[in-house]
């Protein structure tokens, strides 16, 4: 059965007559009639009573006509959460970032949409740069928030888009007692013979790159993912780390003296997704609340 006729038989059925169901489809009678025509056909069974007045549906019409309604309210609702979503008042968008970034862009970014899209549904998974971009790979996210250091890529993301967002300085982390916290002239051989607490994979590589810049081998005692435990470590004399700035951000203690050492590379983060995922309006809207949240980090920062 032509969902197309149904509704056109809908249309008369609730005007009356041919005529006016053709004038409010904005068609010729002639091309309505042979419309119904082919639908009763297709059916088997007269459906409309046709006289001088106007049209009356059958009891087989009257029924089908109740089937009919019911299609062009679905078709209706359809159109409505399509048009919801478009209009970026509706929507889930599934999101994936690093721990460090989930505790200082995430809240943040998550109120910004309250305002902008204030419906819009965002899910949330705490994904390290190569499980992001497996889970992206896999269709798993829309977007996600990861990290790369020059020396380091993050994997397979060559079919992924990348939108650079933001630097994140690389600072030493220091015991607050240790008295080379006040020196001025500060440099990465200076920790040289220190024992060196080191990050994530790709955090230790920095670490290690650097420190072969610098004309040494770090001699790494810890390993631990979490900057809370690294500034324990550091802060007991356990040894010195390297940590992003945002990472500090995320976990700031007063027992640690952070230092920004002359030669260090920043890291930079930024955006990946599937070609063409930003064109969806949802996602472009995460797109543009994190840009305007990194964006305000920045000025924050350089007004400090």
């Amino acid at each position: 059965m032509d969902p197309r006729r149904l509704l056109i038989f809908r249309t008369v059925v609730a005007n009356g007559s041919i005529g006016a169901g053709a004038r409010e489809l904005g068609w010729t009678q002639p091309a309505v009639s042979q419309h119904l025509a082919a639908l009763e056909k297709e059916v088997g069974t007269q459906l409309l009573l046709r006289s001088s007045t106007g049209v009356t549906p059958t009891e087989a019409g009257a029924r089908l006509a109740a089937h009919a309604e019911a299609i062009a309210a679905q078709l209706e609702a359809a159109q409505k959460e399509l048009a919801d979503i478009t209009a970026l008042r509706r929507g889930t968008v599934r999101f994936g970032t690093f721990p460090s970034a989930a505790a200082t862009l995430l809240a943040p970014t998550l109120k910004h949409l309250e305002r902008s899209a204030p419906d819009l549904d965002v899910t949330f998974c705490e994904l390290e740069p190569p499980d992001a971009v497996s889970a992206l790979r896999e269709g798993e996210l829309d977007l996600a928030l990861v990290f790369r250091y020059p020396c380091t890529d993050i994997g397979d993301e060559g079919t992924l888009e990348w939108t650079p967002l933001m630097e994140d300085r690389v600072l030493a982390v220091l015991p607050s007692s240790d008295p080379r916290a006040e020196d001025p002239g500060l440099t990465l051989a200076d920790l040289a013979e220190d024992p060196w607490i080191a990050g994530c994979e790709r955090c230790r590589a920095n670490l290690i790159t650097s420190a072969r810049q610098a004309g040494f081998s770090p001699a790494v005692r810890y390993s631990t993912d979490d900057t809370i435990v690294v500034q324990q470590l550091v802060s007991h004399g356990a040894g010195v780390a390297l940590v992003p700035e945002i990472a500090l951000a995320a976990a700031p203690s007063a027992d640690v003296a952070i230092r920004e050492l002359p030669g260090l590379e920043n890291r930079l983060i930024g955006l990946l997704n599937r070609r063409g995922a930003l064109s969806i309006p949802a996602v472009a809207a995460l797109r543009d609340a994190l840009v305007a949240q990194t964006q305000e980090r920045l000025s924050t920062a350089v007004m400090m």
